[in-house]
């Protein structure tokens, strides 16, 4: 599209308006975070020129080469206070971690290893990278809009209403910003919950963005906003994404999420009836893929199981209304479920609670998620600390929760629930080296404790994270990224933003 070299000159002057800000912003206030204030100013100054920068989509386009980055090498970190998640390891008040070519090679009080480089871990904990079992990654730009204080903007109408107007460029920049953030936060897996697919390319477009910024994780294949709810999900595209995908180096999974299920229309997401759950999910298990629902509402499960419907290829989200014949149904069937604790803590009293100590005594595989990059910041620490405060509030020592067990729930029963503890989860020898440093040093975590699960569930912050290691390759050193252009995250989450206002209509 043609535009008058006016418009095009403001719009670059709004560009380089904001460039500027973010670059004030990244060297005299750090890089580490993706910052909702930031995105909204950029996003402002676009709006501004009152051009819809889809020339500056095109100049970049949709197609895109795989982003260098850094090679996997062989390394050993050294004189950390390890936490192995490993019950056979143990923890190290003071040890060392040998990595070559992205696998951990050992695990030990000290390593010999004259030939590998070393990362000095002196004050700092070593542990398994966050594994994040659930979130919408394609939301993560918008952000600068939602409020969590005005119903006409909150997260459904606004994901509702620019949804259907996303092209594949706008799935990438938001799946990318939203991976940034949770990079810099000590993911090292992220499960990309994408309820928004409206069509292959919109799919390939966000595995891009995973691919490029290097993390590890699942990607789910969903609907698009406001399919019809008598409509199947686009299974042709599925497979073409599992063709064109699978298998790769490892990094990447396939999935997909599913519509609510029941019978009553869901204005919000659509609920489907158990025909369309068979077309779907049946075209999912022919192509060996795995599956996630979220449970908001009525809970859907025994009337799954009914139809025959529940198996270990399934994962929930969002335990608020089961009950004890139904957690009795997922343990025997080995379904898992994704708690995310400050979503779910916002919800009203009507939606239920956090059934994570009914969970537990059922013995059924649970984990922590983020949900959306738009109305939360990927912070682990603050979900771990906001599912004890819960837990203790509802149910005290009757169901004993320890520190231990929300880092594990973070991190090792991430890996169970997404099928991938053999790879990550654990500093296991054999295993991937999905690895983070966090520092004991800052202010509001010092002293930490011996062993300093405490520390981090009761004091951590995503600032504290150091360093984060995904597949071996060091994509966050001393809190910068290594690889990533951070203003170029920011700058081209700012013009989506832009841009899909401009087509929505949206003044």
């Amino acid at each position: 599209m043609n535009q008058p070299a006016a418009a095009v000159d403001c719009a670059a002057n709004a560009i380089d308006t904001a460039v500027q800000a973010i670059e004030f912003w990244r060297h005299g206030m750090g890089e580490r975070k993706i910052d909702r204030r930031t995105v909204l100013k950029a996003a402002a100054a676009f709006a501004a020129t009152g051009m819809a920068p889809g020339r500056l989509f095109a100049q970049s386009g949709a197609a895109r080469a795989a982003k260098a980055l850094p090679a996997r090498g062989e390394f050993v970190i050294r004189s950390a206070a390890l936490l192995s998640m490993d019950s056979q390891i143990g923890d190290f008040a003071r040890g060392d971690v040998h990595i070559r070519d992205g696998v951990i090679v050992a695990v030990a009080k000290e390593i010999a290893a004259p030939a590998a480089s070393v990362i000095d871990a002196r004050g700092m904990i070593c542990m398994p990278g966050f594994i994040d079992t659930h979130v919408h990654l394609w939301t993560s730009a918008l952000r600068a809009v939602i409020r969590m204080d005005d119903p006409k903007f909150g997260y459904f109408p606004v994901t509702n209403r620019l949804g259907p107007h996303y092209t594949p460029e706008d799935s990438y920049r938001n799946a990318r910003l939203g991976l940034a953030e949770a990079l810099s936060a000590g993911a090292t897996t992220v499960h990309n919950w994408a309820h928004n697919v409206l069509s292959s390319d919109h799919a390939d477009a966000e595995m891009r963005g995973m691919r490029d910024v290097g993390l590890r994780g699942r990607f789910s294949y969903g609907p698009a906003q406001g399919m019809p709810n008598d409509k199947p999900m686009d299974l042709e595209g599925l497979a073409k994404i599992k063709r064109e995908w699978m298998p790769n180096d490892g990094m990447l999974t396939l999935g997909i999420n599913s519509r609510n299920v029941g019978a009553d229309p869901n204005p919000l997401r659509g609920n489907i009836s158990l025909d369309i759950v068979k077309a779907d999910w049946g075209g999912a298990r022919a192509l060996g893929l795995p599956i996630t629902l979220h449970t908001s509402g009525p809970s859907p499960i025994k009337y799954l199981n009914d139809a025959g419907m529940l198996g270990p290829d399934v994962q929930l989200v969002h335990p608020l209304l089961t009950t004890a014949e139904e957690r009795q149904i997922l343990k025997e069937r080995g379904v898992s479920y994704s708690i995310s604790p400050v979503g779910e803590a916002r919800r009203p009293a009507s939606s239920g609670v956090i059934q994570l100590a009914e969970l537990l005594e059922a013995g059924v595989k649970v984990s922590i998620s983020t949900d959306n990059a738009s109305s939360y910041s990927f912070d682990y620490f603050a979900s771990m600390r906001m599912l004890y405060t819960l837990h203790q509030h509802r149910v005290g020592q009757r169901v004993p929760l320890t520190a231990r067990r929300l880092v594990q729930m973070a991190t090792l029963d991430g890996a169970v629930d997404l099928g991938i503890a053999d790879r990550t989860g654990s500093l296991t020898p054999g295993k991937r080296a999905d690895i983070i440093l966090v520092r004991t040093g800052d202010i509001n975590i010092a002293p930490a404790g011996d062993p300093p699960y405490e520390s981090l569930v009761a004091f951590g912050q995503s600032r504290n994270v150091d360093t984060v290691i995904a597949d071996g390759r060091v994509l966050l050193r001393s809190g910068r990224f290594t690889a990533l252009d951070h203003s170029e995250v920011l700058k081209e989450a700012a013009e989506t933003v832009a841009a899909l206002r401009a087509r929505a209509n949206w003044t």
